[in-house]
């Protein structure tokens, strides 16, 4: 196959440090336009990786030969810029949360099938490589029967990260819909079905305590149970106010697994007659060291196009991890434990 022609659709933190730079390491690749509604941003990363700049996207949608496009804009943009791209035959890959309902995240589905394009949701957990091996482990039977967990992500928030700083989108309610738990908790929601398969019920308590001027979540406390009776708690928060956490940790029959819990190792595993073994792995991407390491997200994706093969984290599965935040917030509103089997409230 030819060159594949890229474009992102978006210009801030996580196009700047992630998906350019990681698109332009990729030898089968050719970014050939980037867009932002700030001229200024557009132009700055259109002249450092010799592109065309925009600053409307339905504009870049029609650039010759474009094969495929990042979405990385305000939560609220996702579906529907998604959708116009799909609809345009591109394929897509679109951050995180891939949409604000259900509904959407639907449709979105719906229109990569109609016109038989790759809609990948840009979860870079499954990837991280202690979190690869855990899968092993746990798949191997090593571990016994697997009795709960718990899983958090937290840091100070997005104003050290986001391009526009505490005026930043994932503070406005209309445009993010969600805070940590859209651009924390689902990343969490995510790796744990990766890790023990689909959830069944979610109960939380979610709260706006800690920012000011904001009406998104900036603490989150989630409970969540599996078909087989695994429990666990997902936490998520932007709060943090030294450092961050982005630790797992998986209590079974016969051993203890702690992924990221560790400064040296990324994965430990402890077994009930005493042995230890610790894994030095490849670490864990943050957002404080500048994003020098590569996600493998980008990777995939070109892959995915490249060999027609369907993605890791195609639209279907993407949805199913949203389906756990819309159930968390579902929760907090009804004080019930919600139901992901029929989407109905248990008593």
């Amino acid at each position: 196959m030819s060159t594949l022609k890229v474009a992102v659709i978006g210009c801030g933190s996580i196009a700047k440090y992630r998906h350019l730079p990681e698109y332009n390491a990729n030898n089968q690749v050719e970014i050939v336009a980037v867009c932002d509604i700030v001229p200024e941003r557009a132009e700055q990363m259109a002249e450092e990786y010799g592109a065309l700049a925009f600053t409307d996207y339905k504009e870049v949608l029609k650039v010759n030969g474009l094969d495929a496009i990042s979405v990385c804009l305000p939560n609220y943009l996702h579906a529907p810029v998604s959708i116009d791209a799909l609809n345009a035959g591109k394929h897509v890959l679109c951050e995180k949360p891939m949409a604000t309902s259900k509904e959407e995240a639907e449709a979105m589905i719906a229109a990569a099938t109609a016109n038989d394009k790759k809609l990948m949701i840009a979860h870079n957990q499954r990837f991280v490589s202690s979190h690869q091996t855990a899968k092993e482990i746990i798949d191997s039977g090593k571990l016994g029967k697997i009795y709960s967990f718990r899983t958090t992500f937290g840091h100070p928030g997005p104003e050290g990260w986001s391009v526009d700083g505490a005026d930043s989108w994932f503070f406005n309610k209309e445009q993010a819909f969600i805070g940590a738990m859209g651009d924390l908790g689902v990343h969490k929601a995510d790796l744990m079905r990766y890790l023990l398969g689909e959830f069944t019920e979610v109960g939380a308590f979610i709260e706006t305590n800690a920012k000011k001027n904001t009406e998104v979540d900036d603490n989150a406390v989630c409970m969540l149970r599996t078909e087989s009776g695994i429990i666990g708690t997902l936490t998520a928060s932007w709060a943090y106010v030294s450092g961050g956490d982005n630790s797992t940790v998986i209590y079974g029959e016969k051993g203890i697994l702690r992924l990221e819990d560790d400064p040296t190792y990324s994965l430990i595993e402890e077994y009930r007659n005493g042995s230890v073994i610790n894994h030095k792995l490849d670490k864990i991407q943050t957002n404080e060291e500048g994003g020098q390491t590569n996600t493998h997200v980008i990777d995939h994706f070109v892959e995915s196009i490249v060999e027609d093969n369907q993605p890791l984290i195609c639209g279907e599965e993407g949805m199913k991890s949203l389906q756990i935040i819309l159930a968390a917030l579902d929760s907090q509103e009804s004080k019930q434990i919600i139901s992901l089997k029929q989407g109905v409230t248990v008593k």
